[in-house]
């Protein structure tokens, strides 16, 4: 076979050839070399073993596997290593200098002249033993290279901007799903997308498509066209209404004839308000819910609500309307047809009543043309020069009685669309107002609230709701961000109610899972009742609560002793297992194990006034777990060979569990990684950087420069990651460190690629797959919330990364009763840079939780540092206005040249 043999050239000592050789003589020589000791350990080889060492610099001597070097000089540790599995594949051997304050672990087959292992968070190098180097003399070559790293190349760029990021990125294409909120009939609208149809209309129940007892296994589906057809140009634009509104209106430019077409789900008879919605029961909800979970009582509770559910007095129905404009200056045709089955054709249309019909007493469609009903299923009508004509129809969720048809015919399109227009905007009216310079940022803040609270099922007006995601059930880690954007736009009642779904389906033992098998759903449940606890101080709520809490805090601690036994050391010892997303993956993983900690200390701190002997008992069971993790976290680092940066350096990295070696995408073992389009889903989207995130390791605590270095260099394209990009916190972490390029460039970059960049709906991956997922899309807004303030300790910080382009003269940025942890603020800043060159704030938060300190974020467009400041102390690094002692209303100003 042909294996890495590193010849090396007196000149420039690099890797020369591959030569054949058997796998029995592979033998390396390298050495490890440190800045200074005195350091001591052992060397560990996987799938190979340690022939020989020898301490060729310093003081020190070496006993089998165990060294010492004793003087405090330059150290050079060289081994002679036998390994056959050399070559790139599994299994390949990782040689571990396990010492007690530096160890490092690297792929044997890693180790070159031309860019050794040089790791300087650990002060090691490792090379080839034919490399007369010492480190010093390694570090200045590296870095007489010139090299910058991922990190440094994003702070050397220009900031991020959507216009750069969208240049660069996939363009995503996704159907919008109408509904009326509460109630889990959908109408799924694919434009130009799917088929032969210009339109397509798919009835949904949540997560499963309608399917009629004639269609067996085929879907209920409704196809028409607008305009001569699917042709050569891509002359199809889409939008919602105002931006915003879940009522979609799409542009067809056929030549000189111009098609607008509006549609949105309503009632079947009475005025869309919210009174007259009663929403579905969330466990019925839940129950059609891809990957749900009930248990045995549950699977009860459900079919008995089932026949009161299932006869309901209205049927949702879909509004359309075209209106066809001749904008040339001779006569012209504008074609449409009524919509159609598609996979199962129905008995035919109605030409005098302007029905499609299923069979003759099942009607699918009422359809009229120009206010009169629709001669036959497809038209062609003349127009002159300027002359226009209407298409409109109304769609049943399902097919309805001829009688009920013959009602719905009689309805004006006006009216209907007025109180469509109305309900919504009445929801957005009741959250926080925000108003931003980026008008894309801003209409995606309000339709994503709209587009969450579609698909939060449940009876109004104060019942249970199912916050789901996309056509999932609820999850409780994949709902915490739907929920807590809930609460960061002022809906506090819509998120503790659908916080109550995990209250209300928790299982008698305290655990909590309702989706898939996955097993971290009771610490994320429980940090996202904390946080809807900090911004609400709903104590009343949280004592209603306090035994469900409880109970699940004793779950996971019970489940964690049953993990604290001495065959455990080394494997996860006190820590909890099982899978947390789709792999099967039944291990000791950071991220299940972190978010078991971050719920539990959230429950301490709701717990510390109203039950303070629990409080400090669950605090104390938390911070016990927080230490083994940390413990079994370091002796992962340890074991895990280092990867290469891009400015020449190497970072130590770490499995995404306790049993784990290195990262899973490098083939440590003998198995495939490949999964949901990418090599790197569990290292990266499911791995150990969750630990920062949920507050086992501070952001500027060295294990959390350690996982940012490598998910950045490793894991990440323009700082997104991929597949399923919204899972990983690296931009929270971003956030927590003030790392504004960052986290911009990864913010842009992410829903550039991923949100539809008319409608604003969100897939789940990159692929086309699972539309409207509103897990993303809550991700999206937490993080733009991240944007505008955080609170960090007593200090409440505004617009700490905003783009600095938000500041260009005349940009207006406005907040009103934006929810904190210190209450609602209010903040107006104005930009005033030609007029009196100068940047004007007032920040206003008077209730009795108002923070210390108030921290305003001002940068000027071009990057100038303000010469003056009034209303408080100016930090030019972080070009930052500091107000101390806060007093509930303050006035800033930083004056430029």
């Amino acid at each position: 076979m042909y294996c890495l043999v590193y010849q090396t050239d007196a000149g420039n000592k690099i890797p020369l050839t591959l030569i054949k050789t058997k796998e029995s003589d592979m033998k390396r020589h390298i050495v490890v070399l440190w800045k200074s000791g005195p350091v001591s350990g052992q060397i560990e080889i996987t799938h190979g073993q340690l022939l020989h060492a020898q301490v060729t610099m310093g003081k020190g001597g070496v006993k089998g596997n165990t060294f010492a070097i004793t003087s405090a000089a330059p150290c050079r540790l060289e081994l002679t290593l036998e390994s056959a599995k050399l070559a790139p594949g599994p299994e390949s051997p990782v040689v571990t200098v396990r010492t007690k304050e530096r160890p490092v672990s690297f792929f044997l087959r890693d180790v070159q002249t031309r860019f050794p292992v040089y790791i300087p968070t650990r002060e090691t190098a490792v090379t080839d033993a034919s490399d007369e180097r010492d480190y010093a003399a390694i570090e200045r070559d590296i870095r007489g290279l010139g090299l910058s790293g991922a990190m440094q190349r994003i702070e050397q760029q220009p900031e991020e901007c959507f216009d750069h990021a969208g240049a660069g990125t996939r363009k995503l294409h996704s159907p919008t799903w109408l509904g009326i909120s509460r109630d889990i009939r959908i109408f799924e609208i694919d434009v130009l997308r799917n088929g032969q149809w210009a339109f397509m209309i798919q009835p949904r129940l949540h997560g499963k498509v309608v399917k009629l007892p004639e269609t067996k296994d085929l879907n209920y589906q409704l196809g028409y066209m607008v305009g001569r057809g699917i042709g050569a140009l891509d002359n199809v634009t889409r939008r919602l209404e105002d931006g915003v509104l879940p009522i979609l209106h799409v542009r067809t430019v056929d030549e000189d004839v111009l098609y607008d077409s509006t549609m949105f789900a309503t009632l079947e008879q009475s005025p869309l308000t919210d009174k007259a919605v009663r929403g579905t029961h969330f466990l019925i909800a839940d129950g059609y819910g891809i990957g749900n979970m009930h248990t045995a009582e549950q699977r009860q509770q459900c079919e008995a609500l089932k026949e009161h559910e299932a006869n309901l007095a209205e049927e949702v129905v879909l509004w359309h309307r075209t209106t066809a404009v001749n904008t040339g200056s001779t006569p012209k045709y504008a074609w449409c047809s009524a919509p159609l089955s598609v996979f199962v054709p129905g008995s035919g249309f109605d030409g005098e009543a302007g029905m499609g019909l299923w069979s003759e007493d099942r009607v699918v469609c009422v359809a009229k043309v120009n206010g009169q009903p629709m001669p036959q299923q497809e038209i062609a009508v003349l127009l002159q020069p300027g002359e226009s004509m209407t298409f409109e129809f109304v769609a049943p969720h399902q097919p309805m009685a001829r009688a009920r048809a013959m009602q719905l015919a009689k309805q004006s399109f006006e009216n209907r669309h007025a109180e469509c227009r109305a309900f919504w905007r009445a929801k957005l009216d009741a959250a926080t107002q925000i108003k931003l310079p980026e008008k894309r940022i801003e209409e995606m803040i309000r339709a994503g609230l709209l587009h969450l609270d579609l698909v939060t099922y449940g009876h109004e007006p104060d019942g249970t709701l199912a916050a789901t995601i996309g056509h999932y059930c609820p999850i409780g880690s994949e709902s915490s961000p739907i929920i807590q954007s809930f609460d960061a736009l002022g809906w506090h009642d819509v998120a503790r109610r659908s916080l109550m779904y995990f209250m209300d389906k928790q299982h008698d033992d305290g655990f909590i899972q309702n989706f898939a098998n996955y097993m971290l759903e009771t610490g994320a449940a429980l940090w996202s009742i904390g946080e809807h606890w900090r911004v609400t101080r709903d104590d009343k709520w949280i004592r209603s609560i306090k035994g469900k809490l409880l109970k699940s805090c004793e779950y996971m601690i019970a489940w964690r002793h049953r993990n604290m036994t001495e065959a455990m050391r080394g494997r996860g010892y006190g820590m909890l297992d099982g899978k947390v997303a789709d792999p099967e993956d039944p291990y000791h993983i950071f991220m299940l194990n972190g978010y078991a900690y971050l719920g539990m200390i959230r429950v301490a701190e709701m717990l510390a006034k109203i039950d303070p002997a629990a409080s400090r008992r669950v605090a104390k069971a938390a911070e016990e777990l927080k230490a083994d993790i940390v413990v079994a976290f370091h002796d992962v680092v340890a074991r895990s060979p280092a990867v290469p940066c891009s400015d020449g350096s190497w970072s130590p990295t770490v499995s995404p569990w306790a049993e784990g070696t290195g990262p899973h995408c490098l083939f440590v073992n003998k198995e495939n990684t490949l999964s949901h389009g990418t090599f790197l889903i569990r290292d990266s989207i499911i791995g150990p950087l969750y630990l920062v995130f949920q507050e086992v390791f501070g952001p500027h605590e060295p294990e959390a420069e350690m996982l940012l270095t490598a998910a950045v260099e490793l894991y990440h394209q323009r700082n997104a990651a991929f597949s399923q990009p919204y899972y990983s916190p690296h931009l929270h972490i971003h956030a927590m460190r003030d790392e504004v390029k960052p986290f911009l460039k990864g913010y842009y970059n992410t829903f550039a690629s991923l949100a539809d960049r008319e409608t604003y709906s969100f897939w789940e991956h990159y692929f086309h797959a699972s539309p409207h997922k509103t897990h993303e899309e809550g991700w999206f807004l937490q993080q733009t919330m991240v944007m505008l303030r955080r609170e960090a300790g007593d200090t409440l910080k505004l617009l700490p990364l905003i783009p600095r382009k938000w500041m260009e003269d005349g940009k207006r940025i406005t907040m009103t009763k934006l929810p904190t942890r210190f209450g609602p603020v209010s903040l107006h800043v104005e930009s005033k840079l030609v007029s009196d060159r100068a940047i004007h704030a007032v920040v206003e938060c008077s209730g009795p939780r108002k923070p210390k300190t108030v921290e305003v974020r001002l940068p000027h467009p071009d990057g100038q540092l303000a010469v003056s400041v009034e209303g408080g102390t100016y930090d030019p690094q972080r070009e930052t206005v500091r107000i101390e002692r806060f007093k509930g209303k303050s006035t800033v100003t930083l004056r430029f040249n």
